[in-house]
């Protein structure tokens, strides 16, 4: 069984710290592999080498951080089924899932390979004589990126492809739950001796403790999370002390609406497919449904046959299943206790409803929810488990204040095959993120940003690409009597 150890410097080492932790298989419940826990001490030192290779990195050309950075995108690809293998194993994804999110992952590396030549500045006019405004665009410096459980290879390399293609250097924290994808990447940096010393380093251990020690760290521009709120607001708090920069992708309470003028067909196949993304633990999944009364009956009892077709299981086992199990044990509590508490509250169990009758593994049944109101627990908080609640409403401006209705602002989706109603009701929702008559996934060149507590600042494109970046303004005098 393989123990990880940290990667600091341009080389593998030990931990400051003595302890470890367990790696599980959430389908078997079987210890896969044990990471170091690694305390302050060791974020220090990470933090520590991306500040000394700063500077280095920054005066790269572009072209040759580019060029790099493609050819991390092409060795992903050459290791393609590993990685693809370890997500399955340490996430719990289905096959078709896992080998969706690699082949995401090593695309974003491409795409961001591609803005080398694009990081653009601004000659602007003078009020001045005999002066120009140049505005620079630089890299902010050390990136602290802190990786979730839920797509580990992907969010990966949303943070590192970024940093690199901008000029910074990076410390990279996975999930203590999901570290193995990471460690293999790591693996494969330190083969390919690619990248300067200190450039990309690698630390894992308890997010409480790694995710305070590099938030505070005083030679950290930026910390990038991706994470639950409570955990964003610990990070914030931290970053806070030395008014560090925060990126944060936060928690999803994702409406799907569908209206009367509907195809309902597309809708129910769109809606089952995100839900039981990742099992349901995905931030921009349809996490509650609104239906127009007039198409309520239909549309439930399609969804609820839909969603009870859905096979799980172990993905290792059977790579033809639908869905794979929760990430963990606490996870698959606290979903069963929404849906226990949804009940209490007034609503009604279609399908599911419960933890599957499985030998091993955090597997919930899909389950759809009829009959719940705007106020209940299942509609205004996070889910994140194979669970849809269903609303249903009478009007369009109903529907718009309803699923407006939330702390959360991340991703929303429509259905409706009328034109005026999806201009009216797109316009008019306050998500980062709208998909008409689609399924709810992001485009790399898109821009991936949640409003209220769903985050701050975004990924992917060109304007995730700037928040990685900085802002110098040169005030460039000269003389006219030049001979």
């Amino acid at each position: 069984m393989n123990t990880h150890q940290l990667y600091i410097n341009g080389q593998y080492t030990s931990s400051n710290s003595n302890e470890t932790i367990n790696v599980t298989n959430p389908a078997t419940e079987e210890i896969i592999s044990i990471i170091l826990s690694g305390n302050e001490h060791d974020a220090d030192k990470a933090v520590q080498a991306a500040h000394e290779a700063q500077w280095g990195w920054e005066s790269t050309p572009s072209n040759e951080r580019g060029r790099i950075v493609r050819e991390i995108g092409l060795k992903m690809n050459e290791n393609r089924e590993k990685f693809v293998h370890l997500l399955i194993e340490e996430q719990g994804k289905s096959r078709e899932m896992a080998e969706g999110e690699v082949d995401l992952a090593i695309d974003y590396f491409q795409y961001m390979s591609e803005w080398a030549r694009r990081i653009e500045g601004n000659i602007v006019p003078s009020d001045r004589p005999n002066e120009n405004i140049f505005i620079h665009k630089r890299a902010i410096g050390v990136v602290a990126g802190i990786v979730p459980w839920n797509f580990p290879v992907f969010i990966l390399a949303r943070k590192v492809a970024t940093s690199l293609i901008a000029g910074c250097t990076i410390v990279l924290k996975p999930s203590q739950q999901t570290p193995n994808t990471a460690a293999f990447f790591t693996e494969m940096i330190d083969e390919m001796n690619i990248l300067p010393k200190g450039v990309y380093n690698f630390i894992t251990g308890k997010g409480s403790t790694l995710g305070n020690a590099l938030a505070t760290h005083e030679k950290v521009a930026m910390v990038t999370m991706t994470g639950s709120i409570p955990a964003g607001v610990k990070v914030m708090e931290a970053a806070a002390q030395n008014i560090t920069k925060v990126n944060l992708e936060l928690g999803g309470k994702a409406p799907a609406i569908v209206t009367k003028n509907a195809d309902i067909d597309l809708a129910v196949e769109n809606i089952t497919k995100s839900r039981i993304v990742n099992a349901g633990q995905a931030c921009t999944n349809a996490e509650r449904v609104y239906v127009h009364k007039d198409i309520a009956s239909e549309f439930n009892n399609r969804l609820t046959e839909s969603m009870s077709a859905v096979t799980y299981g172990d993905p290792l086992q059977d790579d033809t299943l639908d869905m794979g199990p929760l990430v963990s044990r606490d996870r698959l509590e606290e979903v069963d206790e929404m849906v226990k508490h949804a009940v209490k509250e007034g609503a009604e169990v279609l399908t599911g409803g419960r933890p599957a009758d499985t030998e091993k593994g955090y597997f919930y049944e899909p389950t759809v929810i009829g009959g719940a109101e705007q106020n209940m627990k299942i509609i205004q908080e996070e889910i994140f488990g194979p669970v849809i609640p269903i609303v249903t409403f009478e009007n369009v401006d109903e529907v718009i204040r309803m699923a407006n209705d939330s702390d959360y602002g991340l991703s929303s989706s429509l259905y409706t095959e009328n034109y005026h109603e999806a201009m009216k009701i797109s316009n008019s929702l306050r998500y980062g993120e709208t998909f008409v008559n689609r399924e709810n996934f992001e485009a790399v060149q898109g821009y991936h940003a949640g409003f209220r507590k769903s985050g701050i600042g975004g990924t992917d494109g060109r304007h995730g690409l700037e928040d990685f970046l900085s802002t110098q303004v040169v005030y460039m005098q000269y003389k006219d009597d030049v001979k």
